[in-house]
């Protein structure tokens, strides 16, 4: 008979929907999830028999709650045997990446399975923020009829451009050139001429200058944190309305305030924050703000697909020692 002790994955976070995808798991692993309640209590667990063997872990954003950041402090309390962290989202900036790479921990995320819903909410964000629809909205609900809105602008021939070029960046070029926008993008790096379809590729200082809509599709990290602050609203035209569904610490919310009450910025359509759940008291009180609670990924269809993506991560980790979608900072890494 095999003594071979079964490998253990460990759940940080809630399974909400794919609860039959997660015990399938079980054939393969022994399921656990930790009993701790603060970081303090998750770090001594850390090195408890209770995590040991474990070789992968599922991880939510709101699991963060309880163990805090993913930070080198954290990881060096990692059981030895954990090598594959699989995070359910599109954005990782809670996992320092370095300190897995450094620790021989492979991260996962989840690229495209969110690319339609937030594709989605962004145009309506750009639609309702050209439009005024803000204004309207919270004067209805008072009991006013178009007091104090002024005319918004239609879409049609205006200049989109998008910081961020990936797949969220894409889908949302997909459904403004059925609005006739032109799309002007900035990466890091000019993409493939199949996958710009079209748009056209500038540098971030002339995107500045250029577009009457800005759309934040970009990821969070060191180099990204408030790349838009006052010196770049300084570059921006006149009444550019700006659109931010990526993080809200790529955007100065402080610097963001000042441009809308100078009128530099006419209009923000808004789904993340900087310091969320909290949004600025200066952002909350302007009428010109149209604010969305992290909404974009809220449908049972895309919460759904991003846990059984995350889910076959970890069972590829398991079975095969790699993952399905590796996070781009480790694609050429050897481990």
């Amino acid at each position: 008979m095999s003594t071979t002790t079964k490998p253990k994955i460990l759940l940080l976070g809630t399974i909400r929907h794919a609860h039959k995808e997660w015990a399938s798991l079980s054939s393969i692993a022994t399921l656990i999830t930790p009993t701790s309640t603060n970081r303090a209590e998750f770090i001594r667990e850390c090195q408890s028999p209770h995590f040991s063997n474990v070789v992968a872990a599922y991880r939510t954003f709101a699991s963060a709650s309880i163990t805090g950041l993913i930070d080198a402090d954290l990881v060096k309390h990692f059981p030895p045997s954990l090598k594959f962290l699989s995070h359910n989202g599109a954005g990782y900036d809670q996992i320092s990446i370095p300190a897995c790479t450094a620790a021989g921990i492979r991260v996962s995320n989840t690229p495209t399975a969110v690319d339609d819903a937030t594709a989605d909410v962004n145009l309506f964000l750009l639609i309702g923020a050209l439009r005024g629809f803000s204004r309207g909205i919270m004067g209805l609900r008072r009991g006013e009829w178009l007091q104090g809105c002024g005319l918004g602008h239609d879409p049609q021939e205006k200049v989109l451009g998008i910081i961020g070029m990936g797949g969220i960046g894409r889908a949302l070029k997909k459904r403004t050139d059925v609005l006739r926008m032109k799309t002007v993008y900035y990466n890091r790096n000019r993409l493939p001429e199949e996958l710009e379809d079209g748009a056209e590729y500038v540098s971030f200082e002339e995107l500045l200058r250029r577009s009457d809509v800005i759309s934040l599709n970009l990821p969070l990290n060191e180099n990204t944190r408030h790349i838009i602050s006052t010196p770049e609203f300084e570059k921006m035209k006149d009444g550019v309305v700006i659109v931010n569904t990526a993080r809200g610490a790529v955007m100065d919310e402080a610097a963001l305030v000042k441009a809308l009450e100078s009128g530099k910025v006419a209009s923000v359509g808004l789904d993340v924050y900087e310091n969320e759940p909290h949004v600025h008291p200066g952002l909350v009180a302007n009428e010109n703000v149209l604010l969305v609670p992290h909404m974009g990924t809220w449908t049972y269809e895309t919460q759904y697909k991003m846990e059984c993506w995350t889910i076959e991560n970890v069972r590829q980790a398991v079975e095969k020692g790699s993952f399905r979608s590796i996070v781009p900072e480790q694609s050429e890494v050897v481990f």
